[in-house]
């Protein structure tokens, strides 16, 4: 490697003058952009924020900081990022055994991470994850948020279990036991606004419309309902005081899926942001080190794991953005709410944050592709399902690596059922019909299409262990797409099954990779020394039929 190449690689991965060419072009449509995401951000933000068990003000906190760095470091020029539903998912067992500064030190961890996975060119890895297992995990977050907002929606204190479909049904019976219908009103409204507003008028943010309602009456009728309480104006003073690298051990797995799903979740947002857009292809590599540099930087000011938001980066491109600027707008008038409406924020009723939580999961859900997904194969309709069911029943991190490991199970089935080997009859040749006939008896050819690899090779062995009432057998070799060390040494054990039983075997078309692969087995290593490996398969036919008849030197007359 060119000494060089590091460095090469390492400043590839920061911003460039090129990052804003487009803002130069449009400015005004870029600002406007921001203003209207940062106002859709907002009560999104306030909810995750609560959601994640960090509260309302760290949600702030990392839609500020992490919005403003993954804009200018990020490999996408549309992207808008920060606290998503998805991450509180994993956030909230994490609160609840480490407390506060565990999360905040598995924000920092998770970074670290992600910078790693950009240096090692993972990103573009992304392409390969399977529809069903995506819209299954989607699908099961959905759940997962509505289920973490049932006690703040019921009005009553969220209790102690370890998983949320327990939390929600402890919550439901707190609830029975002494019902109070304010914090359900006002949730259902607040939700129900949303929804039907969005297929009214799309474009006007019916969340922040709820709340300010939400809050006013509260306000006005002095309901009895939970709020978000005092909010300090300002950003907090960064600070490493959570940092305990005794606790960095146990941490590490709560990292790796805090970074993975932050991998998974912008990598797939910035997708759906150039398909939604005309010429517009992010960097995947560059989006995992802006991700990092983001989650980094977050916690040092007291924010959660961040990760690019697919509802805001949607709002963001169809507002007309064009690049980072509209981002790095809505990052800084949240920024400006900060420093000048903590008071107003604080009012906020957390009934009316869940009711935003519960639309938002409503609309995550796509029904049309799941229930098109599931339609289409049994395999895809199986992957999803599971998908979805260890998603909501233990956690989103369990759910992604069942769902990729039976995806995989069952791609290399149908690849491994690609596979063939065919009987091929032999070319008659310049011989009698006797001889045919006994060549055809006696030899016989068999060619394999497709891949040799561990998940079709026994397949063969026990078909090529079948041949009988055969001298020779030619294994022909040249259309074989892929031979892994399985499918060579099953090819070994064919070959002296059926020299033990007498029969000679002779192998031709072997592709230069595939030779690589048996000689450093050492599979048919005899055959090459015997001469009995051919560049073809005439001339190993030729040689075949030499064995059934071969040719004699005529004799000597006889000499007096």
């Amino acid at each position: 490697m060119n000494p060089r190449e590091p460095l090469r690689r390492f400043h590839a991965l920061l911003p460039a003058r090129s990052d804003w060419t487009a803002a130069r072009r449009s400015p005004a449509r870029d600002l406007m952009a921001g203003l209207i995401v940062a106002v859709v951000a907002l009560p999104l933000a306030l909810a995750f924020g609560v959601a994640s068990g960090l509260g309302a003000q760290a949600g702030l906190v990392t839609a500020v900081v992490a919005g403003a760095l993954a804009a200018v470091f990020g490999g996408s020029n549309l992207q808008v990022s920060g606290p998503t539903g998805a991450m509180t998912v994993v956030l909230v067992p994490i609160v609840h055994t480490h407390g506060a500064g565990g999360v905040l030190m598995v924000g920092l961890m998770a970074g670290l991470v992600l910078l790693v996975l950009a240096a090692l060119r993972v990103g573009g890895l992304a392409r390969f994850l399977p529809t069903s297992v995506v819209e299954g995990f989607t699908a099961g977050i959905a759940v997962v948020i509505a289920l973490q907002q049932i006690p703040a929606a019921l009005g009553v204190t969220a209790g102690n279990g370890e998983k949320v479909w327990q939390v929600a049904a402890e919550a439901v019976a707190d609830f029975a036991a002494g019902p109070s219908w304010a914090a359900p009103a006002m949730a259902l409204s607040v939700a129900a606004l949303m929804l039907a507003g969005a297929r009214l008028r799309p474009g006007v943010p019916f969340s922040l419309a709820g709340i300010v309602l939400a809050t006013l009456a509260a306000q006005a009728f002095s309901l009895d309902v939970a709020r978000i309480g005092t909010i300090s104006a300002g950003l907090p003073t960064p600070s490493l005081a959570f940092m305990d690298l005794g606790m960095a051990g146990t941490l590490l797995p709560s990292a790796l899926a805090v970074a993975a799903l932050a991998a998974l979740e912008s990598l797939l947002c910035a997708t759906v942001a150039d398909g939604m857009s005309v010429g517009e292809r992010h960097d995947p590599d560059r989006e995992l080190f802006g991700q990092g540099v983001a989650n980094i930087a977050a916690p040092l000011f007291g924010g959660v794991p961040a990760t690019a938001a697919i509802a805001r980066t949607a709002v963001n491109v169809r507002a007309g953005a064009r690049s980072r600027l509209a981002a790095i707008t809505h990052a800084a008038v949240l920024a400006v709410i900060v420093l000048a409406a903590g008071p107003l924020v604080g009012a906020i009723p957390l009934a009316a944050l869940a009711g935003v939580l519960l639309a938002t999961t409503v609309r995550m859900v796509e029904v049309g592709s799941l229930f098109a997904l599931v339609r289409a194969t049994r395999g895809d309709a199986f992957v999803l399902v599971l998908t979805f069911a260890v998603t909501v029943v233990f956690d989103l991190v369990t759910a992604v690596g069942i769902g990729l490991g039976l995806a995989a199970v069952l791609a290399l089935r149908a690849v491994a059922r690609t596979a063939r080997l065919d009987q091929v009859p032999l070319a008659a040749g310049d011989h009698s019909a006797e001889e045919q006939a006994l060549l055809s008896e006696h030899i016989v050819a068999y060619r394999f299409d497709g891949p040799l690899f561990f998940g079709a090779a026994h397949r063969f062995l026990l078909e090529l262990s079948e041949v009988a009432d055969v001298r020779v057998v030619i294994l022909r070799m040249s259309r074989i797409t892929t031979l892994d060390a399985t499918g060579a040494q099953v090819l070994g054990d064919a070959v002296g099954r059926l020299e033990h039983r007498g029969i000679t075997v002779l192998i031709s078309g072997i592709k230069p990779g595939h030779d690589q692969v048996l000689a450093t087995l050492g599979v048919a290593d005899h055959l090459r020394r015997d001469g009995l490996v051919f560049a073809d398969t005439p001339a190993a036919i030729a040689y075949a039929r030499t064995l059934l008849f071969p040719v004699t030197a005529p004799e000597e007359p006889c000499r007096t």
